[in-house]
């Protein structure tokens, strides 16, 4: 039994804007537009069969708040002239400088126009071949115990496990790594932005949630009623869900 991570959630006050926003970022393109959910997706996309993520933003009534997100997205370029023009170009579509404590740095970090925070990193080899996406990034307490419970909960590859970072890529090598980093940050409100996950083809949902649950993943409600999804927490209260196929 194996689940594959297939969407960052992001939420937002106006899922069509910030989705348009996303997909020209990424380059990609614009789906479900108008239902309350915009999803941001490379062409030929299959969420049923993610070898990456798609961007998929889904409208809530709540503004964000001034706390940092606990879970971003890091942009890859190529060379340091890209990174200025990409820079360039995401203020150009409503991005807005962020500043969350991170000094003289050679990447830049910015927010969308609801003010969710990303980096678009200074060229890095290792993330030259992983599209426009070069990680997700989840801040932690501690990145060990979180390698031993995503390592598990997952079929991605972990390539890295440190003091400091857990690493995973896709099995087949191809798109973005994700990333638990250790923070000294203390999670104080519901993450803003969450992976979403698919089990594979005749694997059983409600049987995946169950290991999930012997794994040390916790039943979350968020209101969010009769549902073909499951919300749940991993053993740091890191939110995120698991999708039924169907």
């Amino acid at each position: 039994m194996t689940l594959r991570p297939a969407l960052v959630n992001v939420k937002a006050l106006d899922d069509s804007a910030v989705g348009r926003f996303w997909a020209e970022a990424l380059g990609w393109s614009v789906a479900g537009e108008g239902s309350g959910a915009t999803a941001a997706q490379p062409v030929g996309f299959d969420w049923l069969d993610p070898v990456g993520v798609c961007v998929d933003v889904v409208a809530v009534p709540e503004p964000k708040t001034t706390t940092k997100n606990r879970v971003h997205l890091d942009l890859a370029t190529t060379s340091v002239a890209q990174q200025t023009e990409l820079v360039t170009r995401l203020k150009a579509l409503g991005a807005k400088p962020a500043h969350v404590g991170q000094g003289d740095v050679p990447w830049t970090v910015l927010a969308d126009p609801e003010g969710n925070e990303f980096c678009v990193l200074e060229p890095r080899e290792i993330y030259q071949d992983t599209g426009p996406i070069a990680r997700v990034v989840v801040d932690c307490a501690d990145p060990r115990a979180m390698a031993r419970f995503w390592d598990e909960a997952m079929d991605w590859t972990l390539h890295e496990v440190t003091d400091d970072h857990a690493l995973w890529r896709p099995a087949k090598g191809v798109g973005p790594y994700l990333e638990f980093r250790r923070s000294p940050d203390v999670k104080t409100v519901p993450d803003r932005v969450h992976l979403d996950l698919v089990p594979d083809p005749g694997d059983d949902k409600a049987a995946e949630v169950a290991r999930l649950g012997a794994l040390g993943a916790t039943d979350l409600d968020v209101g969010q009623g009769d549902v073909p999804w499951t919300c749940l927490v991993d053993p740091e209260g890191h939110e995120f869900c698991v999708l039924a196929r169907s």
